[in-house]
């Protein structure tokens, strides 16, 4: 997966990113959890979405918020850290002038910020959410909600409890016309520890069924393993 540089607004954003094969392949955004808590573009959740996508298709953009690994600036506490996703799916957008639609994907702060970012931008069809940080923030942005997607939530999640997620999405889906489809998954805690392949199988099973122009594939075999860096700053906490 090459690395990519790409001037951001608060400096150099360290990416990578994988162009699909296929001509007119549609992209997709892929982002961290909370730079204030050790999140980086690898660790282990946002690595995952980021190899499902690549498996599906996607051309497919991973990258670091400022102030966190090579990525210049400093935390932000969101509002710069959405300018720095909109540069990055401005970039993806140059070199793929011909991609026919976006998802954005995140898990919690990331969750976050890809939700905010498809409200600004009508060409993202749908998204991938995976903790959303539902019991922290508020959510009332998304009215009206203007798409569909994947909302994954562990029910032994004590970061993000997920009788908080589930009011969400009662929230969302009594919105005319969106459809949120809620997969929870039984004895998975917050970072999917012994979990990790069932969120990939969700994510995928989902693409399979929602995602247009993109041919199914199995998805044994085409996972990555995922080896976690270290956190940019060891002083963080685990991120969330």
């Amino acid at each position: 997966m090459p690395e990519v540089i790409i001037n951001g607004p608060a400096g150099r954003i360290e990416a990578r990113y994988s162009h699909a094969k296929t001509a007119q392949a549609p992209l997709a955004l892929i982002l961290h959890p909370n730079p204030d808590r050790g999140g980086t573009m690898n660790h282990k959740i946002p690595k995952t979405l980021y190899d499902v996508f690549v498996a599906q298709g996607f051309s497919t953009l991973r990258f670091n918020f400022r102030g966190v690994g090579a990525s210049q600036g400093v935390y932000d506490k969101g509002e710069g850290e959405l300018s720095d996703a909109a540069a990055a799916l401005d970039w993806m957008q140059a070199l793929n002038p011909t991609a026919p639609y976006v998802w954005v994907a995140g898990f919690n702060f990331g969750a976050w910020i890809a939700m905010q970012l498809m409200m600004r931008r009508p060409e993202i069809k749908g998204f991938v959410s995976v903790c959303p940080p539902a019991n922290e923030i508020d959510f009332t942005f998304l009215a009206p909600c203007p798409q569909s997607g994947l909302i994954i939530q562990g029910n032994r999640d004590n970061i993000v409890p997920e009788p908080s997620v589930e009011k969400l999405v009662q929230k969302l889906n009594a919105q005319k016309g969106i459809n949120i489809d809620y997969r929870v998954i039984d004895g998975a805690n917050h970072f999917y520890n012994e979990h990790i392949d069932l969120m990939a199988e969700h994510t995928h099973d989902y693409l399979n069924k929602r995602a247009v122009g993109v041919r199914p594939v199995p998805l044994k075999g085409l996972l990555a393993p995922v080896v976690e860096e270290k956190p940019a700053r060891s002083s963080r906490k685990k991120a969330a």
